[in-house]
């Protein structure tokens, strides 16, 4: 009786202690499971809210093209008349404060004059095609979101056979460089600002698929461009 009595309480005190743990356990599992669906709801609220932010939006603006003059080796000198055209630009916003953006451009014909041996000046009436893409970095100032910009850039020369080209048989030509600019954008409503920037393309001076007209030089030809944007 006396030896049965400390065993007894043993069990029951080794009884106790293993649903205490068992309970432990189960409290602990269940505290984890809660923890990880707040974490999983967290996550998810977290995805809704960047798939808020993360906006579109389509624009539309006129446009100048502005190239400078070009003195070469060659004895080739190369000016032109400035340019209108209009752009039509897509981004998609990356982070609040990024973008993806695409360009697609069209000038509206202006005459370039290539000086040959400063005696044989050779116009050619063009039309310029643009192709270009580039990451967008915005800052945000209430309704003044100014921005930054750089990418590649392919730009598509066209000469425009007439009588002011004459009989010199050019040729279209595609010249590959690089896009950089700035801009700012103003806030109208929650779907529409209106931007302006000035961007600049880098890129070789076009020959038309004449040799006697290559300068060997690269240039810097500017884009002013003001429009409109639709977010959606």
């Amino acid at each position: 009786m006396l030896r049965a009595g400390p065993g007894t309480n043993r069990r029951t005190g080794i009884n106790t202690l293993v649903a205490g743990r068992t309970v432990g356990s189960r409290e602990v599992l269940l505290g984890m499971k809660k923890i990880a669906f707040v974490a999983f709801l967290l996550a998810v609220c977290v995805a809704a809210g960047r798939a808020q932010e993360s906006r579109q939006d389509i624009s539309l603006s006129g446009t100048g093209i502005i190239h400078p003059f070009i003195a070469s080796s060659t004895d080739v000198q190369v000016s032109a008349q400035r340019g209108f055209g209009a752009m039509v630009s897509y981004r998609f916003m990356l982070t609040p404060s990024s973008a993806l953006e695409a360009n697609y451009g069209m000038t509206y014909q202006y005459k370039m004059h290539y000086l040959y041996s400063n005696t044989l000046n050779i116009p050619i009436n063009n039309r310029t095609q643009e192709i270009s893409f580039a990451y967008v970095r915005s800052f945000n100032y209430r309704k003044f979101n100014p921005f930054l910009e750089a990418g590649p850039a392919v730009l598509i020369f066209l000469p425009v056979r007439d009588q002011s080209t004459g009989s010199l048989d050019v040729k279209q030509q595609t010249g590959v460089g690089g896009l950089y600019g700035g801009g700012i954008a103003y806030e109208i409503s929650p779907s529409f600002d209106i931007r302006a920037e000035f961007r600049g393309v880098v890129t070789k001076v076009p020959t038309f698929g004449v040799t006697q007209l290559d300068t060997k030089r690269w240039y810097n030809i500017y884009y002013p461009a003001v429009g409109v944007a639709y977010h959606f």
